[in-house]
């Protein structure tokens, strides 16, 4: 019991006092050997690896020592041993993590924590301070998505936002006694979208589109559906004798389920796909369910003309037009699965056109009222 070294060759642990190992090596004098603690806590041995340092190990015995003295047991900072590296390859191998659908980005996030915080660097290292230092630096890098511009403050938002998730299901499953960099704050963004677009720039939009992309476009439009629920819509979420869509928990971004209401033009356009034997997906492209439409998107408003616009803006376009239209936030919400007003808010644009038809006053009272001014005004004026 006590303090042990480690033989750099063999591994071997041994006295303090062992001057030339069993295998021959000479460890009295080595450097960088490691240190061990050995005691006994309620009848069972323990044995800790503490690490190069000599001091140190001979600290954590004492306190050890003292704890069992006082009929209690320090725990090793768990901080302390893990590297950030193997929390996150930990975290990316969870099954609950690989299902997510946000998985590959949530690789690329990890992979600019660990190149910039460092995949050595120990938990308890990974400090608020860090952290800041972290977000000023990802700010000032090259945007590989947007040409000429630096990384937006939204993308280091959601790589801290990443790196809290990770502390916390590590929290959860007791590989770390607490999150470190949870109280790191979020960098401001101004990410508001303000695009819309007019009927002229729909239509063309949707002249634009190829035959397989025009439902799918025409549906997030006029249902503000997300692009993920539209792409993989599926026969068994669709109503059609009802004239209704019903979205699990699961295939929404808010994991609530919710009842979207079809447009009755997309009603139509849907009774008259063929249901294919090979699939349940409503939408299909040579046969095969959707992945990605960014790239066939973009090509269409490029030859549409449109400028500025991407698949998420449609969703953005339904929602206005739904509150033009004299719908009431309540219904509006419940459609787009909304769960606060402030982030509803952000989709709908009041434009100048709108501001002209503001409704005034009758013009009786209105008069009223500036008569009530021009008498205040001429005392002012004697």
């Amino acid at each position: 019991m006590g303090l042990l070294q480690e033989c750099p060759k063999c591994k071997k642990r041994m006295n303090i006092d062992t001057k030339i190992c069993l295998c021959g090596f000479k460890i009295g004098k080595a450097a960088g050997k490691n240190y061990w603690i050995e005691f006994y806590q309620l009848g069972r041995r323990k044995r800790e690896r503490i690490g190069p340092n000599k001091t140190a190990a001979e600290q954590r015995l004492r306190e050890a020592l003292k704890a069992r003295t006082e009929e209690r047991y320090i725990e090793k900072d768990k901080a302390a041993r893990l590297s950030l590296g193997e929390v996150c390859t930990w975290y990316l191998a969870l099954p609950e993590v690989k299902a997510k659908d946000s998985y590959i980005r949530d690789k690329d996030f990890v992979r600019h924590l660990t190149r910039l915080l460092g995949a050595n660097t120990k938990v308890k290292d990974v400090t608020p301070g860090r952290v800041e230092s972290y977000q000023q630096y990802r700010l000032q890098e090259p945007s590989p998505r947007h040409p000429g511009e630096t990384i937006r403050p939204a993308t280091v938002n959601k790589e801290v936002t990443c790196l809290k998730t990770i502390f916390n299901r590590a929290v959860r499953h007791g590989k770390l006694e607490h999150n470190p960099v949870e109280k790191v704050k979020k960098l401001q963004e101004n990410n508001v979208r303000e695009r819309v677009l007019t009927d002229a720039e729909f239509s063309a939009l949707i002249e634009a589109c190829p035959d397989h992309l025009r439902p799918l476009i025409f549906m997030a439009f006029t249902m503000g559906m997300r692009r993920s629920e539209v792409t993989g819509l599926t026969w068994k979420e669709v109503d059609l004798a009802k004239g209704f869509i019903y979205l699990k928990g699961g295939r929404t971004k808010t994991d609530c389920a919710r009842a979207v209401p079809i447009h009755p033009v997309v009603l139509e356009i849907l009774k008259a796909l063929p249901r294919p034997l090979h699939t349940d997906r409503v939408f299909l492209y040579r046969g095969k369910p959707f992945g990605e439409i960014k790239r066939s998107f973009k090509a269409a408003c490029k030859r549409a003309g449109i400028e500025d616009f991407v698949v998420h803006d449609l969703r953005h376009c339904a929602l206005n037009n739904l509150r033009l239209a004299g719908n009431d936030y309540f219904r509006i919400m419940a459609l787009s699965g909304h769960k606060t007003t402030a982030c509803f808010k952000r989709y709908n644009l009041v434009t100048e056109d709108e501001l002209k038809k503001l409704k005034w006053p009758s013009e009786d009272r209105s008069a009223g009222t500036m008569d009530t001014y021009m008498d205040t005004n001429k005392k002012g004026l004697r």
